[in-house]
């Protein structure tokens, strides 16, 4: 759908959208959902297994990233809002 499409208020054969019932605005919409689910490309098994990795290897990268910045913090705050030993 182009631009000008998407925001006119006119549908594409012409008659504006204020002209449609409820159940004809209904109607139209669960045909573009159906229109637009048939666009979709399910991934073979491999291409699957690359994704399915790949986003595990991200958030184990990022979950060391937050432990770690975790670890620097506490032991920071730790350092600063205690006292110090008293020799």
């Amino acid at each position: 759908m182009t631009e000008t499409t998407a925001n006119s208020s006119q549908s594409p054969r012409g008659d504006s959208a204020a002209k449609r019932g409820f159940f004809a605005r209904i109607a139209l919409f669960f045909r573009q959902v159906i229109d637009e689910l048939r666009k979709v490309v399910t991934p073979t098994r491999s291409e699957l297994l690359n994704y399915t990795l790949v986003v595990l290897g991200f958030v184990i990268v990022v979950m060391l990233l937050v432990a770690g910045l975790d670890f620097l913090f506490g032991t920071g705050s730790i350092a600063v809002f205690t006292n110090p030993p008293e020799q």
